[in-house]
């Protein structure tokens, strides 16, 4: 069981690190401009199913190619639509279904899935690593998706996301590992003083204290939920 929990873990690392870390804007900006004749979308899927091969250890060939043709389906259907919420989150629910389904492929048996729901009894090593991936750049990408109406109103608004996207990942990690250690109350203080430093200043726009209070209810709501799932599963 704790070989088939760490195999998932591996996968969803691999998916998190070459979509939202390993990418280079300029990869994503040729794929809108040229669709499936962008060398860079061929580039992209070649990287994400490498590096999916080798944190599994090649263990799978089969699952390296399908992560490959399906990435390249959808990064290539996704380049034509408009960037919105809606298509991005369409995008992301895809991969991850390809991810679930190779694992449940090689994997499946009803007995064991059921016990690792009700158990969660693993090694956590790799649970904790994809989980902290996760809460710092793809969850930034999520967060600035999901604010991006709000961050529109605003004047200087793509510098102010930018100014508050490493203020969130640190913010994310340290709930994070709060959370992983049950510390909740000190959860709680953490937001309290984010909220006296970002909100009590005078002369504020409306728009940009929502903008905020949105960005900063998403992101602790983000690390909070990732922290308990992390924790349950890895058994801690």
């Amino acid at each position: 069981m704790d070989d088939q929990i760490m195999w998932l873990a591996k996968l969803l690392l691999a998916h998190l690190a070459t979509d939202f870390i390993l990418q280079p804007g300029s990869w994503i900006e040729s794929r809108k401009a040229k669709h499936f004749a962008s060398v860079h979308l061929y580039l992209h899927c070649l990287l994400t199913a490498a590096v999916a091969g080798l944190m599994t250890g090649f263990s799978s060939w089969p699952v390296v190619a399908v992560i490959f043709v399906t990435h390249l389906l959808i990064d290539g259907w996704k380049s034509y639509q408009k960037e919105t919420v809606s298509y991005f989150l369409v995008d992301q629910a895809l991969h991850l279904t390809v991810i679930f389904a190779c694992w449940l492929a090689v994997f499946f048996d009803l007995a064991a899935i059921k016990t690792m729901v009700l158990q969660a009894n693993t090694k956590p090593h790799w649970v904790l690593v994809t989980a902290f991936v996760f809460v710092t750049q793809p969850a930034g990408i999520l967060i600035g998706q999901l604010t991006r109406k709000w961050r529109a109103q605003i004047p200087d608004g793509d510098s102010l996301g930018n100014a508050g996207k490493w203020i969130g990942v640190i913010e994310r990690v340290f709930i994070l590992a709060l959370v992983i250690h049950h510390q909740y109350a000190s959860v709680g203080l953490l937001l309290t003083a984010k909220s006296l430093l970002r909100f009590n200043e005078p002369n504020r726009q409306e728009v940009k204290t929502e903008y905020l209070l949105i960005g900063t209810l998403i992101s602790f709501g983000l690390a909070v939920l990732t922290g308990f799932v992390a924790a349950r599963i890895a058994g801690l």
